[in-house]
């Protein structure tokens, strides 16, 4: 069984979405998946993320957060979940006792909150609980209701839908609804204009205003210990930080920035090159304003060797946008009149 089969089966177990630590260490432990590389863990994020590009909507898998994967339910070769329940707890949000999916929960919660303002989706779910509108088999249902909010939008969203859910940045969740119409359309294309922004200036920056770009991004990220390299000493890599999950991974990791034009994808050779610069008990991530060819991306999940994670020029647009690296997000109070009773004469 390799490693996607073997996540597969891990995830289509416990039926909630599992941080790809976990899910490594839940693979290993059941004999799952044999492997001689030093960070496996690294090799099942690498491989999921790699999946989940390539093949979109019809992969097996979803990521319903930073490092959390779960069961794509849409996918065409996603099991049957008839007769477990249990494992279909996340399936539209998951199942409340009173009939209510975790994400029709969090519209009604929002909508009695009566403020129309965003609220934190662990106050959700803690009022959910509260009021008996949602009942969660899981250790963490506040990540099973985050996860559903970001699967539902991304559903709608691929289906040229709507979504029901506005996310306000740091795990604040309000309602599309609340907008006046054309606000949302307004708010989705000013962002985008924002990110390619952000892509144009970084693609025009100096090799050392890019490095410096990509360094305070991953500080932003959670990354401990960064620092720029000089350029003749370290084989190509120009950044290295410690990425440290939940204060207790800690994955060192070497970066190649590669600020190259649109079309000018990286090519397999530099994942090598990283590959054979990296240190002991590092994973390697190379950084572009472009983008990757299929050899590259092959060659960055190749099987028994150092997973070298991939990120685009799409993917760090949306990172420095989102991280606020470069941009700023501005929110502002909407007032909107509500029926009080008094009619005019």
């Amino acid at each position: 069984m390799n490693a996607l089969d073997a996540a597969y089966t891990v995830l289509n177990e416990v039926g909630q979405p599992l941080h790809y630590s976990d899910i490594t260490k839940r693979v290993l432990e059941k004999g799952l998946w044999a492997t001689q590389g030093k960070t496996p863990w690294a090799t099942v994020n690498a491989q999921l993320a790699v999946d989940i590009k390539e093949k979109g909507v019809a992969s097996r898998f979803i990521r319903t957060g930073p490092g959390w994967y779960a069961v794509n339910m849409s996918s065409p070769v996603a099991p049957l979940l008839d007769g477990h329940p249990e494992k279909a707890e996340y399936l539209n949000g998951g199942v409340g006792n009173v009939g209510l999916s975790f994400t029709d929960a969090a519209e009604r919660i929002l909508i009695e909150s009566g403020s129309r303002e965003p609220l934190h989706y662990r106050t959700i779910t803690d009022r959910a609980l509260e009021q008996r509108l949602i009942q969660s088999e899981g250790r963490t249902p506040s990540t099973t209701m985050y996860s559903g909010v970001l699967t539902e939008n991304r559903r709608r969203e691929s289906r040229g839908e709507t979504p029901r859910f506005l996310r306000h940045g740091r795990g604040l969740i309000g309602l599309v609804s609340w907008l006046p119409i054309g606000i949302a359309a307004r708010i989705e294309d000013n962002n985008r204009e924002v990110k390619q922004s952000l892509l144009d200036r970084a693609r025009q920056a100096s090799p050392e205003a890019f490095e410096s770009l990509v360094a305070e991004l991953l500080t932003e990220m959670g990354f401990e210990d960064v620092k720029t390299t000089t350029p003749t000493s370290d084989g190509g890599i120009d950044v290295r930080g410690t990425l440290v999950v939940g204060e207790v991974v800690r994955i060192q990791m070497a970066i190649q920035a590669k600020r190259w034009a649109q079309g000018k994808n990286v090519q397999a050779p530099i994942i090598q090159q990283v590959r054979g610069s990296l240190g002991a008990h590092e994973q390697g991530l190379v950084i572009t304003t472009s983008d990757f060819s299929r050899g590259a991306r092959e060659e960055a999940v190749r099987a028994d060797a150092a997973p070298v994670s991939l990120m685009n020029g799409e993917q760090l647009a949306s990172l420095l946008a989102n991280y606020e690296v470069g941009a700023r997000a501005e929110r502002y109070d909407l007032l909107t009149l509500n029926d009080i009773g008094v009619t005019q004469e």
